[in-house]
């Protein structure tokens, strides 16, 4: 161990960076390391017992630390005479810290023992932890963020259900004496609140329930699925008086708020285990030779790819190595054809782009127009051909994503970029694209809304013909992706993976071998699931079950991919590191989250809210439930909101938020200098040992 004695650290000139936190962590352990040294040097017995006892913190008072004797770095011997002394010194404490010494260490051992309960009520924990052994840790990463999202949509759908639906099931059917409220528009022409939804009625076929059950329309639309369902006012239950109109709001703010908070506390722990891993190439080189390998596999045919993989990861940092050279000799002449190159293929990503968008603009309103366009003719044919319709843009976006990212992968070999860079930018690319095209879609969406040619339209704020209840046909368009992205994904592994294995077990066509299992690509998938929770968290202010949905997608889902797994595909030849590949997930999932924020912003403060049913009827907007209901607070507790929400309050506290965030900016890099510091003393000690010894 390295440290100081005593008289130097005491001459030391004491400057900012011997004030931090971290320098006087160090220098705690260095005290620690010295303590040891004399330890080893005093006879066993009461000497002994005396340094440990004067190695123990101090609280406040006088009063010792309750630390158990295991927590220190002593020897056996020592931690029992150690636990003699304590529970010596315990006799003669006062009667309420002996009092308060034990309930501390029984309230320890209660946590203890509830925290290993819980951890055998864990979801899938036996069934992760086999996947762990088996494929290691960076697929048990992807189904750990699997079980995350079923955990995330289930606490959703809860605040949903309580504070939106439950209600209004309680005053709709009378429970508990309970009642609601209709308070017709006022200064709203008669024309805006007609609305007839389209429910069946009298004898109905089968297939029409299932194309029903598959659209969202019919009987699933006059449920509590959809928005248009919760046309209430107010809910009075017993004696008190419920805004549903400002609940629904509220609930929607807190599902956005749990959701943020969540994957931030998530992205920051895979951050700390990022930056452990984010050494230079020498440390990288080593941890893989001498610590690469991972003790959680027990299958043979794991273990071979285990290696495998450490023998890509080592090349892949051989070639990194190389390609820097090649760029460091690169010629202006080469510079100038690599980059003309790259902007070219660049050109061609942004066509590709363009087209998608464009397809999917025209397949929305060409569904938009003709969704209610019948066959006169064939009945039932008349059924297929509107359900297709309908299914348009969900088709399309289907094709979108998985025809752009084959695309993208072709073009960035030619970009020569390094290994490590070619997969970052090829996923942000698929991420945008994925993403981009639910933008898209809504866009489309809302350009059909909002377009008015008619004076009795424009008194309305959106068109009121095509969408008297408009917020229910983006739910039901929400709905329709959802349900499609879950079919897509079991079609693939019936009628894709599962041919293919038996092709590959029992044919010996070389073509057959050379083409083998399919790749159970981490990125990929994940790239699948995050889609489908940005459409849950757009979808549920238009269909606040929507996230039960979600829950039972991906429950589903989870054992899905577990059989792909373990029966038709194999694990990828190039694995990421799980703790890079969590860090990942949760950034892309808080990209998804922040995207969502956009288009629901606009439709809460931008859109006209449909006049002809939901909560806010009587509103313009959805957010102009919030200063209505204001206005009925006390004068007082008004003019603090206001006060709140005004300038003089805004700059001044975004001012604090700067110098807050610049102080931990400049405390993060005094921090990264003393570490870098620590490490240059490390190096030293490794290739000069009399540096240690200069020390003491």
């Amino acid at each position: 161990e390295v440290f100081l004695p005593e008289e130097t650290r005491a001459a030391a000139p004491v400057d900012f960076l011997q004030e931090l936190p971290s320098y006087q962590s160090a220098l705690r352990r260095r005290a620690a390391a010295g303590g040891s040294q004399e330890r080893r040097a005093a006879p066993p017995g009461a000497a002994g017992l005396r340094a440990a006892e004067a190695r123990r913190p101090e609280q406040e008072g006088g009063e010792v630390a309750a630390r158990p004797a295991r927590e220190y770095p002593l020897s056996i011997a020592e931690k029992r005479r150690l636990r003699d002394g304590q529970q010596t010194n315990t006799k003669y404490l006062s009667g309420w810290k002996q009092w308060k010494r034990t309930s501390s260490k029984s309230l320890k051992k209660v946590l203890n023992e509830v925290k290993e309960l819980s951890s055998y009520l864990e979801l899938w924990r036996h069934d992760i932890h086999s996947i762990e052994g088996k494929f290691g840790t960076g697929i048990q990463s992807y189904f750990s963020f699997l079980r995350f999202l079923v955990l995330l949509n289930f606490i959703i759908f809860i605040l949903m259900f309580s504070f939106v639906t439950l209600p209004s099931i309680i005053s709709k059917y009378g429970v508990f004496n309970s009642s609601f409220v209709k308070i017709p528009p006022k200064n709203i022409e008669p024309h805006c609140t007609h609305y007839k939804p389209s429910g069946n009625k009298g004898l109905v076929y089968f297939y029409t329930y299932l194309k029903d059950l598959l659209s969202g329309t019919g009987f699933l639309e006059v449920t509590s699925l959809f928005y248009g369902y919760y046309t209430i006012d107010a809910a009075w239950i017993s004696m008190l008086r419920y805004n549903l109109p400002l609940a629904y709001l509220l609930a929607t703010f807190a599902y956005l708020a749990l959701s943020l908070i969540w994957i931030i506390k998530r992205s920051v722990e895979g951050f700390k285990q990022n930056l452990v891993h984010a050494e230079d190439q020498f440390q990288s080189y080593c941890n893989k030779v001498f610590a690469g390998w991972d003790f959680c596999i027990t299958d043979p045919n794991a273990a071979r790819l285990k290696h495998r993989s450490l023998q890509y990861e080592l090349q892949t940092d051989l070639e990194e190595e190389r390609l820097k050279q090649k760029i460091a000799d690169r010629t202006m002449k080469e510079k100038l054809r690599i980059y003309s190159l790259r902007i070219f293929i660049n050109i061609i990503v942004i066509a590709v782009l363009s087209g998608c968008f464009y397809s999917i603009y025209r397949a929305t309103v060409f569904s938009q127009e003709n969704s209610n366009v019948s066959i006169r003719h064939d009945i039932r044919r008349d059924s297929v051909a509107n359900l297709l319709v309908q299914y348009l843009p969900s088709i399309v976006i289907t094709l979108a994503n998985f025809i752009a990212p084959q695309i993208f992968s072709f073009l960035i070999r030619f970009e020569d970029y390094s290994p490590a860079f070619e997969i970052r930018l090829t996923l942000l690319r698929c991420v945008f694209v994925r993403l981009a095209n639910i933008g898209v879609l809504l866009f489309s969406l809302w350009s059909q809304i909002s377009y008015c040619a008619t004076d009795e339209c424009k008194a309305c704020g959106y068109n009121y013909e095509l969408y008297p209840c408009w917020e229910s046909e983006v739910g039901q368009e929400m709905y329709k992706l959802m349900i499609f992205d879950f079919i897509i994904i079991l079609a693939v592994v019936l009628f894709v993976d599962f041919p293919r294995k038996l092709l590959v077990t029992h044919c010996s066509c070389k073509p057959v071998q050379w083409c083998g299992l399919q790749e159970f690509g981490i990125s990929d998938n994940v790239l699948e699931i995050i889609y489908g929770q940005t459409i849950c968290w757009i979808g549920t202010f238009f269909s606040p079950l929507l996230p039960a949905i979600a829950t039972i997608k991906y429950f589903i889902i989870f054992y899905i991919k577990k059989i792909s797994l373990i029966h038709t595909r194999k694990p990828a030849a190039r694995p990421i590191r799980a703790s890079s590949s969590n860090f990942f997930f949760l950034v892309v999932l808080l990209i998804g989250l922040v995207l969502a924020f956009i288009p629901l912003g606009i439709s809460i403060a931008h859109i006209p809210s449909s006049k002809a049913c939901g909560p806010f009827r009587s509103f313009n907007t959805s957010w102009a439930v919030v200063p209505d209901t204001i206005r009925e607070f006390p004068t007082g507790l008004q003019q603090v909101l206001y006060g709140v929400a005004s300038e003089a309050f805004a700059v001044p506290f975004f001012m604090v938020i700067c110098l807050i965030m610049f102080y931990f900016i400049a405390l993060a890099g005094a921090h990264k200098r003393v570490v870098e510091q620590l490490r240059e003393q490390l190096v030293m000690v490794s290739f000069d040992p009399l540096f240690c010894t200069s020390k003491v």
